[in-house]
């Protein structure tokens, strides 16, 4: 649907629409009008969803496992013809642990979790540290550049193809993947399921190579992991390694791209970055996390359930809003206002519950390291043209064009 063929909504709380271009551009006035009117709302549109807008309610919901299943949720707000959701169901485009319930949850993210800790992230930070002095190289000198295209979006990819161990020329097709199942495919099913089968068939392709031919990287760790005496199935495999790439490439752009943005349209924020100190530098990442938060989630109901007023019914969609959380101002002081040395800073950015990013200490990783690189090249900077600037929405929201001015 075209934004000329987008019905205007009359009534967030019974018509929300969170591809509306004011709602991606800026949601936060329609989480606020919700919160304090109705902050469980249901839309219609796209098959029909709850979204709820307080931090307690998404916590809650969060921790509803199994009632709201995470279990191939699909789309975010697109229901797919029954073809689409049988292949889920036989695995067809598996992300487990993120996409499955217990049992199946907790013994893939025990397999997956020992690889995503402080330690054995530790040798990507040199490798992010080099690339992204590598690309301020390919653009500092001409004076401007394009924040998110040039920056933000080539990063995560290429650390999350470094630590799986696969061919770094192939970072725009992840790239093209990606926004073809996250953001382009998230009102075109057969589109997203055309790239979910590039993503799938790429890395069966990887296993099947690591099975013969071992190798140091994150697919031949996983294809030697054993949970109770039992080596990973493939499928199982693949569906981690396509989870590194959907839910870990576009997120943390986006988050850069948004951090970058912030600066670039914050004199005063942008300055006092450019000293900070390690101590500012941890609190400024955290709330960038909190007010920026990137990822919108989505639960099914299973179940009829029972909450705050409403009634889930088994099919159900629900909108797992961090976002929208981490802008309540019953748990945030002066939530709407970014304060870079906030101390009590209780945010989900990462989710919630037994669910929660099983990878947020690589996201938190690549974010420090652009954004201290970025300050260290480029410590004064604008914003290029405003009017130039897009949003994408939706599963994951972020900059997608940022022009910016060097100097």
């Amino acid at each position: 649907m075209t934004d000329t063929e987008r019905c205007p909504v009359d009534d967030l709380a019974t018509d929300y629409d969170i591809f509306d271009p004011d709602y991606v551009r800026d949601p936060v006035p329609a989480w606020a009008e919700l919160r304090d009117r109705c902050p469980i709302a249901h839309t219609e549109r796209y098959g029909g969803s709850w979204m709820p807008t307080r931090y307690e309610d998404v916590q809650a919901m969060a921790k509803m496992v199994p009632e709201l299943s995470s279990a191939n949720p699909g789309p975010i707000v697109i229901d797919p013809p029954n073809e689409f959701r049988d292949q889920n169901r036989q695995g067809y485009n598996a992300a487990a642990p993120i996409t499955a319930d217990p049992p199946e949850q907790s013994w893939t993210r025990k397999a997956l979790l020992p690889h995503f800790t402080p330690k054995a992230i530790a040798p990507e930070r040199s490798y992010s540290e080099q690339l992204c002095n590598d690309l301020i190289d390919g653009f500092v000198d001409a004076g401007s550049c394009d924040g998110a295209v040039d920056y933000a979006q080539q990063i995560p990819p290429r650390v999350i193809a470094s630590k799986l161990g696969v061919d770094q020329s192939r970072v725009d097709d992840f790239i093209g993947w990606v926004r073809g199942v996250l953001e382009f495919g998230l009102t075109d099913p057969e589109l997203r399921l055309k790239n979910s089968d590039l993503i799938r068939n790429f890395f069966a392709e990887e296993v099947t190579a690591r099975r013969a031919n071992p190798r140091d990287d994150l697919i031949t760790a996983l294809c030697q992991t054993e949970v109770d005496g039992r080596a990973l199935p493939d499928e199982v495999i693949i569906g981690m390694c396509n989870l590194q790439l959907v839910a870990g490439i576009d997120t943390t752009w986006s988050s850069i791209g948004s951090a970058l943005w912030h600066f670039a349209t914050h004199d005063d924020d942008r300055r006092r970055m450019a000293d900070a100190d390690d101590a500012l530098w941890d609190t400024a990442i955290e709330e960038l996390l909190r007010f920026y938060s990137p990822v919108t989630m989505a639960r099914n109901a299973i179940e009829t359930v029972e909450y705050g007023g409403i009634t889930m019914e088994p099919g159900d969609k629900v909108l797992m809003n961090f976002p929208g959380a981490n802008h309540d101002p019953e748990v945030f002081d002066d939530p709407d206002t970014l304060i870079l040395d906030r101390q009590r800073n209780r945010h989900i950015a990462f989710g919630a519950g037994i669910h929660r990013c099983a990878g947020s200490n690589l996201a938190r990783m690549e974010m420090e390291v652009s954004l201290r690189t970025w300050f260290s090249r480029i410590p004064e900077f604008t914003l290029g043209d405003p009017d130039a600037v897009t949003w994408a929405g939706g599963q994951v929201r972020g900059p997608r064009i940022l022009p910016i001015v060097i100097g």
